[in-house]
């Protein structure tokens, strides 16, 4: 009897407890449950029993009728029907809904501040790019004192930056990008005072000019100005972008790096048009007093847009990065911790190029690094000087170089476009192939032999024009490719080696140009650039057809990958 006694007193437990009641919860505490019961109580006992349980509990016990058991066994099935469609009938974003959140940017107001830092800054660093150049043009007609200023600063990014991007991955993003600001700003203050001394003092060959104080001073500057210049750049599109507008929203940025690559343009052709415009009408001298006045203007502009970036999108900019290598080497042991400080720059060296041929996204990489063998069919200087012994005239080589221009302005616009209709990966596809298409085409018109006259070389030249679209497109596809598949916590490091990289491509390209500097070589050079291209398009398309699960999981996101 006594164990029915307690069988019934668990089973008004256990009801009062599932069941669900519209102003009254009933809760008792029962500690001896280990028993076992065979007998099914009557009505009439479990009345009298409430009273023995009432006196052990602590909250009044509920008496039930056998109608109430019944209904509310009802409700208790009908609510647990109700908690499985919910289950069921989760809400799900239809795909217009997904495309809406992936084109939105988790911190448009940061973004915002971003983009104006970066017109102060590259607005300054294209005039400049200019300027510096054309001024030393005019000091002496020889262009040695400018490629040896260029060579020095090639070397300078080629052994530097894996060191600097480590330096920039160990400290905080802000005031390591303010720092940078100011050695750059500072370089080419330093840069433009040698100058203008050089433009004081009279003119001397230039065999003896290489040697002059000055301009050993003007190559380092020029060196260290290069380099941290394309640090900033590399924190700028690798690591910042990436986390004000979300590396799961692909659509937002994509469009955040084409926004950075059309204001790097029109900062271009603003830049060297401002300059231009202003040696015109100026002499050197004042003209280049206006470039350092730029400078000091844009460096305290630059580091409060850079404050205001991080404080409108709520600190994200001190978010910790992910990856804490800088501690350690590849190979998990310490960095060499005594005075040698050229031991650690060569291993810091090492430690990037390792880490850089280990990255998941590597043929991408290595795809955008073969693009800088392209030196021919390019608007450059190589182009220029082809065009001018072809007796071309100088007004149609300006609009050459400028619809080049023009068109990388159009790329960044359909790059985004190209992302949302393809994804990303197949997007990068498409502007390589767009690319080696129509440069194959324009070599295949040079090599018949017709551009010796002037209508077929313009249609090889607008094959080029047209070719710069594919070009820029990629440029900015392959680096949100780059964003998403390096670690946070190594993009510096391996941002700044990929530039690297890309420097001694351009580097070896332009020994070649040298060696072939005639211009009966022009078409061996082209044929050399067109390979390189079509190589990039077929190493990039190769990695896309042969997925690795480490690849699709970075680019989960990528809905038609």
């Amino acid at each position: 009897m006594e164990t029915s006694q307690k069988g019934k007193t668990i089973f008004i437990f256990i009801f009062s407890f599932g069941c669900r009641f519209d102003n009254l919860v009933s809760r008792c505490s029962i500690t001896n449950t280990d028993v076992q019961f065979n007998q099914v109580a009557t009505e009439d006992e479990l009345i009298e029993d409430f009273s023995a349980v009432e006196s052990n509990c602590s909250v009044p016990i509920v008496h039930l009728k056998s109608e109430i058991l019944e209904t509310e066994s009802l409700n208790l099935l009908t609510e647990e029907t109700y908690v499985d469609s919910l289950l069921t009938k989760l809400p799900v974003l239809s795909e217009e809904e997904q495309n809406a959140l992936a084109a939105t940017p988790a911190h448009p107001a940061g973004l915002y501040a971003l983009y104006a830092s970066c017109v102060a800054g590259n607005l300054v660093e294209q005039l400049w790019n200019f300027a510096w150049p054309s001024a030393i043009a005019l000091l002496h007609p020889s262009l040695l004192p400018v490629a040896v200023i260029g060579f020095f600063a090639k070397l300078a990014i080629i052994g530097g930056g894996p060191l600097v991007g480590k330096l920039m991955d160990n400290f905080p993003r802000v005031p390591a990008y303010i720092c940078l600001n100011v050695v750059q700003a500072s370089a080419q203050l330093l840069s433009a005072s040698m100058i203008i001394y050089a433009h004081t003092i009279p003119h001397t060959s230039t065999s003896s000019m290489l040697l002059r104080p000055w301009f050993i001073v003007l190559v380092l500057a020029g060196a260290v100005e290069r380099l941290f210049g394309v640090a900033t750049g590399v924190a700028m599109e690798r690591d910042w972008v990436v986390l004000l507008a979300g590396i799961n929203r692909p659509i937002a940025l994509a469009e955040a790096n084409a926004v950075l690559s059309r204001i790097d343009l029109l900062c271009e052709i603003v830049g060297a048009s401002l300059f231009g415009v202003l040696l015109s009408k100026f002499d050197p001298v004042t003209c280049l007093k206006f470039a350092a006045g730029l400078m000091l203007w844009s460096l305290p502009v630059v580091v409060v847009l850079t404050w205001l970036t991080n404080k409108l999108s709520t600190g994200v900019l001190d978010r910790a990065k992910t990856s804490q290598a800088y501690c350690k080497t590849s190979t998990g042991e310490p960095l060499p911790d005594d005075d040698n400080m050229v031991d650690i720059g060569l291993e810091a060296i090492r430690h990037g190029w390792k880490e850089y041929m280990q990255q998941p996204v590597l043929p991408a990489s290595l795809a955008y690094v073969l693009l800088y063998f392209n030196v021919v069919l390019t608007p450059g200087s190589l182009m220029t000087a082809f065009l001018t012994q072809r007796g071309l005239n100088p007004s149609i080589i300006g609009v050459f170089s400028g619809l080049c221009a023009f068109m990388g302005v159009a790329a960044t616009f359909i790059s985004a476009d190209l992302v949302r209709r393809f994804g990303l990966l197949k997007a990068g596809a498409i502007g390589l192939l767009f690319q080696a298409s129509l440069l194959t085409v324009a070599l295949a018109a040079y090599w018949s032999g017709s551009v010796a006259q002037q209508s077929p070389l313009l249609f090889f030249l607008s094959l080029i024009v047209l070719s710069r679209l594919g070009h820029m497109s990629y440029d900015v596809v392959g680096a949100q490719i780059l964003q998403t598949g390096i670690p946070s916590g190594k993009a510096n490091l391996i941002g700044t080696t990929e530039v690297a990289v890309a420097s001694l491509a351009e580097s070896v390209m332009l020994g070649v140009a040298i060696v072939g500097n005639n211009a009966s070589h022009f078409g061996f050079l082209a044929t050399l650039s067109l390979l390189s291209v079509v190589g990039a398009a077929w190493m990039f398309c190769q990695w896309l057809l042969n997925p690795t699960d480490e690849q699709r999981r970075l680019f989960s996101f990528d809905t038609r990958f």
